[in-house]
């Protein structure tokens, strides 16, 4: 998944045995391999630019969840796409 990013230009390194931390000026997030194929990614993400992260993982042909919090961890905003 690490090199999908750095594809597009992504900065990628690895963080842990199995997990990357992967970035750009407006996002920084860990993947993470949970089941299978599937990846949890964490991070932030410039808000203005969370349709911009949704649209990556569609042309990635992910299925996902996203989720945008606040400071105070209250959920701002929620997008998925199933499979």
């Amino acid at each position: 998944m690490a090199e999908r990013f750095e594809r597009l230009g992504w900065r990628s390194r690895s963080s842990s045995w199995c997990g990357y931390e992967v970035g750009t000026t407006w996002c920084e997030v860990e993947l993470e391999p949970i089941d299978g194929q599937d990846v949890l990614l964490n991070g932030v993400v410039d808000p203005s630019r969370f349709d911009d992260l949704a649209a990556l993982l569609d042309r990635f042909g992910l299925t996902y969840t996203l989720e945008l919090y606040d400071e105070d961890v209250d959920l701002l905003r929620e997008t998925r796409r199933e499979g």
